[in-house]
């Protein structure tokens, strides 16, 4: 084992991890064999791990659910006034819809399409819950701290913001990805936890310039004692803004104004 203490040392030890690829890691520069575009973004977030990434229009983010047990909570900024976000109750109410899956929107607390989601081949979200919290996980898991062993989503949401001037008062209601919730008649939340089968995967469309906050975290209503969550991987590439004959803004009234409101922004 080497002598970090010599700075000598240190610096040895640093430069021979050169090279050394594991699982959950960013990919520099991006590259993705199997991405169909320009690949601009390409790294898998680990248990318990944050990302965050400014992402032009059009830009396609594709997220994978590797093992079958990652939860993509997430969070959306307008990336050129980010007091623009994600709201979760518009996102829902504007398209009469509680639950997530290809075709539906992601907006806006100004009426406007922050993203759309083309592809879904998990179809288990959650728009209802939110993000965990440090002291929820400290009443489950028996602490709950940002560095200990059972972080939360909450708290990964500020270490994502911060990298983009934002703060605690920034980290909004979220969407949780890959774990669902459903709603009974009797308005019970069932948890749809999983684990689930490999490689599931969603795929987003930017449709403006955006932040976009990951945090992999245990869903809030895990039941399983043990925390747990397993890795996520996130690839983007560019492509092109939504055309005027794109079947998601055509899908419905809601979703066509909501694309008009898009674009008469960047119109402005």
């Amino acid at each position: 084992m080497s002598n970090t203490a010599n700075p000598y040392a240190a610096r040895a030890h640093a430069r021979a991890q050169a090279g050394t690829v594991v699982e959950a890691m960013p990919v520099v520069p991006a590259a993705a064999p199997d991405a169909p575009g320009e690949v601009v973004w390409e790294e898998t977030v680990a248990p318990g791990g944050y990302a965050s990434r400014r992402l032009s229009r059009g830009t396609r983010l594709r997220l994978i659910d590797l093992h079958g047990d990652a939860c993509a909570s997430l969070l959306l900024f307008n990336a050129a006034m980010p007091t623009e976000r994600l709201n979760v109750a518009d996102t829902l109410k504007v398209q009469w819809n509680g639950y997530l899956g290809a075709g539906k929107l992601l907006l806006s607390d100004m009426g406007r399409v922050l993203a759309s989601i083309l592809d879904d081949s998990a179809g288990t979200h959650d728009a209802f819950c939110g993000a965990s919290s440090e002291a929820g996980n400290a009443r489950k898991y028996g602490t709950g701290a940002n560095y200990g062993p059972h972080p939360s989503a909450r708290d990964r949401f500020m270490l994502g913001v911060a990298k983009h001037g934002l703060g605690r008062k920034d980290v909004h209601p979220c969407v949780n990805l890959f774990k669902g919730v459903r709603i009974a008649e009797d308005g019970a939340i069932m948890p749809e936890i999983g684990p689930f089968p490999p490689a599931r995967t969603v795929t987003l469309r930017a449709e403006m310039d955006l932040i976009a906050v990951l945090a992999n975290c245990p869903h809030v209503l895990d039941p399983r004692p043990e925390w747990t969550v397993s890795a996520l991987r996130c690839t983007a590439w560019q492509g092109p803004p939504a055309p005027a004959d794109d079947p998601v803004r055509n899908a419905s009234p809601e979703a066509t104004r909501a694309f008009l409101n898009t674009e008469d922004y960047h119109a402005r």
